[in-house]
């Protein structure tokens, strides 16, 4: 048990650090300017580990970006159920929160209370990274028939190509 439990961990690990990696280079890794922060990445690695327990990190990486392309946003990305407390503490709860049901792409965190994680995601940035979700997606299907490699997963993203007008601060 200690031993699928440390190589889970580990694969894990290594999946996460690809992740973030990877977000920093296409430039969606920002929680402060409305795409994910580490907890946010390190949430959605875990939910895709526990859909695919017994994965490699390569299968886990290419059933990331194969899930989330396709995620039905916004419903939730949780671990587990959200649990009520005894401390009268507010959960996530878009059913009784007002403010809960205007979160675009809600990651939920499991330690009692649940709240969304990436609260500050907005509608646009949203769709930047369900982009490059599907992007990645196309890449990781063209490496499984060996019609590219896994270096063309970490092009940095073109930005002074992509926009002509940008405001520097």
């Amino acid at each position: 048990l200690c031993m699928t439990h440390s190589f889970q961990m580990q694969t894990f690990r290594t999946t996460l650090r690809f992740m973030r990696f990877w977000a920093k280079r296409r430039g969606v890794y920002s929680n402060v300017i409305g795409f994910l922060g580490g907890i946010n990445w390190a949430l959605l690695v875990a939910r895709i580990c526990q859909l695919y327990p017994n994965a490699s990190p390569s299968m886990l990486i290419s059933r990331f970006f194969k899930v989330y392309s396709k995620w039905k946003w916004p419903n939730p990305v949780m671990l587990c159920h959200i649990e009520e407390g005894s401390l009268g503490l507010l959960v996530w709860d878009p059913r009784r929160n007002f403010r809960d049901r205007g979160h675009h792409m809600p990651i939920i965190t499991p330690a009692y209370p649940s709240m969304n994680s990436s609260y500050n995601v907005s509608i646009s940035t949203r769709h930047v990274m369900v982009q490059e979700f599907t992007r990645a997606s196309d890449i990781c299907q063209a490496i499984d028939e060996r019609k590219a490699d896994w270096d063309a997963l970490f092009e940095p993203y073109p930005f002074f190509e992509s926009y002509r007008n940008y405001l520097k601060i």
